[in-house]
């Protein structure tokens, strides 16, 4: 992989400090503004795509913007990069940054006869065909939550920095005629966290090696403020889309304080009796995400400022059951969009997540030593237990009701779940189908299913894994960092539903990055327990010969590797940190 040029970030009234770029861009390491853990650093495009000249009349030294530079636009720079524009010709530019990242670009003008200021429409693209393409239309470009297509104005002598989305893409066009411009430098302005990667996945199939750490890109692109599922759209806290999320960042990160602030914000935003984000199940995840959390990092006095909350809402949906021990929850009954026109399939998955939100409930009233609660929590779960919902064939549901214990894991596994392969999966419920998988000790159709699934975006172009994708859609599609001729589909702009239509859809989407979480704790075998203070290695190699990794505890990092022997058996080595407790 080509490494991605830095440059040094010249802003006043902010401390800078050396820190390390992602894994996905390499090891380098770079001077970067910084106030906290979130860092801006300027990146060099990686080439360029696309320029509507190419006989050196309105467009010269292009390649000059591929040059690492210094940052600083100077009066006697020569043979820069120039827009020439006339009546006829107003010159446009597509550039690929390498990767998807957050943030907006950095222009600066080198020196020319006329002061005034140059006018540029930009368009920010996930993919090469939404940077190329007009608002609105059949595949439906939008400026909805993040502007991605707007004009500026870059000053002579000087530079400019805008745009707050999230893109690989940059098409520039030239507004006005007349125009004789150099250009100094195109940057991407790249804002993220600087924090370290402590969890690591390495295998012998370096396909899934790609998804486990593509996976943790995509929850470290939406680490912003808060936890956001969507750093081009939906850059909100959606507590149902933040399990996985979740769930990803206790595997790579650790205990983050983003989390923490991310369900603040949604138990204040949302008093009883609102559910958040106005959805039934996302108030559950809520409760289902503080009981992963205490279990992985066992932060007591964490648990118990949730206490009121989290008794209420216990409380008040204990009140959504009927006399048949259905579940009856009002409000906006969803579990994910490939879903939602189903309605025995929401109520499977809804009746099977009240067992488990009841029974993480009971868990931690035990915590909060509040025995009563305990049992009276336990009993609801096991009203819920007794109604069995009708068979459905969604994937989706059939996993959540697995991994409630409503139905036989290698059954639901053969007749569902394995079903077709990976048609009518989705990247949220993914996580849960992977699960559910593993329930049934079938690791090597859930490794199949990764290596096809989220390895299909990959073939697509993917850096970062997608709000939905249909493996059907892959048929004559074109990837997304390509130009594609009209014989073929726009992968990106020409499929989607609900509200991913077209260019609306979101190609860096938190939700989806089950398998780096899975893959740590089935395939690597770490299973934290008892509030972090112990942990289970139980590795599941399927079909690998080898794997290694690490894992963030509360005691520090934790080190495993597992061979396959000549004998067949798996030979397993354990580097601990001191103070926690590892069986196996």
């Amino acid at each position: 992989m080509k490494k991605l040029h830095l440059i040094l970030c010249l802003l006043p009234f902010v401390n800078f400090t050396y820190a390390q770029l992602p894994p996905v861009f390499g090891p380098e390491y770079v001077k970067v503004a910084s106030t906290s853990e979130m860092v801006k650093t300027y990146l060099t495009p990686q080439r360029i795509v696309w320029q509507s000249d190419d006989s050196g009349e309105s467009i010269l030294n292009s390649e000059r913007l591929l040059e690492k530079g210094n940052g600083q636009v100077a009066v006697n720079d020569k043979n820069l990069f120039r827009f020439v524009s006339t009546e006829n010709e107003k010159p446009g530019i597509l550039l690929d940054f390498g990767k998807e990242i957050h943030g907006g670009v950095k222009i600066s003008m080198g020196i020319r006869k006329s002061k005034t200021p140059l006018k540029l429409r930009l368009r920010f693209g996930e993919s090469v065909g939404e940077a190329m393409s007009e608002i609105g239309g059949r595949q439906n470009a939008t400026n909805e939550h993040s502007l991605r297509d707007f004009i500026i104005e870059v000053p002579w002598l000087g530079s400019v920095e805008v745009g707050e989305t999230g893109y690989r893409f940059l098409r520039l066009d030239v507004v006005d005629s007349g125009e004789d411009v150099p250009i100094k430098s195109i940057e991407a302005a790249f804002v993220y966290r600087n924090i370290p990667y402590l969890g690591s996945f390495e295998s012998d199939d370096e396909r899934l090696n790609e998804i486990w750490l593509t996976g943790a890109y995509t929850v470290h692109l939406n680490m912003q403020n808060y936890l956001w599922d969507g750093i081009k759209r939906d850059r909100l806290v959606w507590v149902g889309d933040m399990h996985p999320e979740v769930m990803t960042i206790n595997t790579v990160f650790g205990n983050h304080e983003i989390v923490s602030k991310s369900l603040d914000l949604a138990r204040d935003q949302h008093p009883l009796p609102q559910w958040m984000n106005g959805i039934s199940s996302y108030s559950m995840w809520w409760l289902l995400i503080h009981k992963n959390l205490y279990d992985y990092h066992g932060n007591l006095s964490y648990l118990k400022e949730q206490e009121p909350y989290m008794i209420g809402l216990l409380d008040q949906l204990s009140t959504f059951i009927d006399k048949d021990n259905k579940e009856t929850l009002n409000g906006n009954r969803f579990l994910d969009w490939p879903t939602s026109e189903k309605p025995e399939a929401i109520h499977a998955g809804l009746q099977a997540m009240m067992i488990m939100t009841f029974q993480a409930g009971a868990d931690m009233m035990s915590v909060l030593a509040k025995p009563e609660l305990q049992k009276k929590y336990k009993k609801i779960a096991d009203r819920f237990k007794k109604h069995k919902p009708k068979d459905n064939n969604t994937k989706q549901a059939a996993a959540l009701m697995v991994l409630a214990n409503l139905k036989d894991a290698k059954k639901q596994n053969s007749k569902v779940l394995t079903k077709d392969g990976v048609q009518r999966m989705s990247t949220f419920y993914g996580y849960y189908i992977l699960e559910a998988m593993a329930k049934a000790g079938d690791y090597n159709s859930a490794l199949s299913v990764i290596r096809k699934y989220w390895g299909g975006m990959l073939d697509l172009g993917a850096t970062t894994f997608w709000e939905d994708f249909d493996i059907l859609d892959i048929t004559n599609s074109g990837p997304i960092d390509k130009l594609i001729p009209e014989s073929n589909s726009d992968i990106h702009g020409d499929f989607g539903e609900y509200c991913y239509v077209g260019y609306r859809h979101s190609l860096c989407h938190g939700w989806a990055s089950g398998p780096t979480a899975w893959l740590s704790q089935h395939v690597l075998g770490v299973n934290v327990m008892d509030g972090g203070n112990k942990v289970k290695i139980s590795p599941n190699l399927g079909n690998l010969k080898w794997v290694r990794g690490s894992f963030p505890t509360k005691y520090g990092v934790l080190k495993v590797s597992h061979t396959i022997g000549e004998d067949g058996k798996v030979k397993t080595e354990i580097d601990a940190p001191e103070g926690l407790n590892v069986i196996q």
